[in-house]
């Protein structure tokens, strides 16, 4: 049995939601950031990051949100969640899910987590102000370059789309008006009606 380690609110959502969308049989099980459940030695034998996702399999763990949703998706090929014939489409997805988790990811994280930074809190306050701006640079790039649609990469649903989703979930809290990228404010609320991503939300919002 599957398990998966996840905190809402955070990048876990999309290994969440593509575990679902396998048709997995899996666990989830909640780790509460508030209480620093994450920086307690349990947490920590399982994710000695003391972050989220983590996902325990039969031959270990796994965590970074893009090698969980590849194993996922190579894990239940029937659900047909990545390109896993073609090397050139597979690694172009492996592209999209890159530049979400090293560049939007990382731009979002400057307003929460400067401290990962710099130690100067002139210098936190400095990044939070910076983040309205990067984000919506990094998704005017998705809207303009990056997003095939209907889907992320293009008519088939993969393993994007619920990193994309996620990610795009934060703009609000960010200072970013949604309302300037109508694909990706199309993409997120068709995601959301999906049954699989409903099922998971009720889940993290319990």
């Amino acid at each position: 049995m599957l398990k998966l380690f996840y905190t809402p609110g955070t990048c876990s959502l999309a290994s969440h939601i593509a575990l679902a969308e396998a048709g997995a049989s899996y666990e989830a099980h909640r780790v509460d950031f508030s209480r620093a459940e994450q920086t307690k030695p349990e947490y920590l034998a399982i994710n000695p990051k003391g972050r989220v996702p983590a996902l325990v399999t039969d031959r270990g763990t796994l965590t970074e949100t893009p090698a969980i949703l590849t194993y996922i998706a190579q894990s239940f090929p029937d659900a047909r969640l990545a390109p896993l014939d073609d090397p050139f489409e597979f690694a172009r997805l492996q592209s999209f899910l890159s530049y979400l988790c090293s560049t939007v990811h990382v731009a979002h994280a400057h307003s929460r987590r400067g401290a990962r930074w710099a130690d100067d809190a002139a210098s936190h306050e400095a990044m939070k102000a910076k983040v309205p701006q990067n984000m919506a640079d990094c998704f005017a790039l998705i809207e303009g370059t990056m997003f095939a649609g209907p889907f992320a990469m293009g008519e088939t649903y993969t393993i994007a789309d619920p990193y994309l989703f996620t990610i795009a979930s934060w703009l609000e809290s960010d200072g970013v008006d949604p309302a300037q990228f109508p694909k990706i404010l199309d993409h997120r609320n068709r995601m959301a009606e999906r049954p699989a991503v409903a099922r998971v939300l009720d889940v993290v919002r319990a």
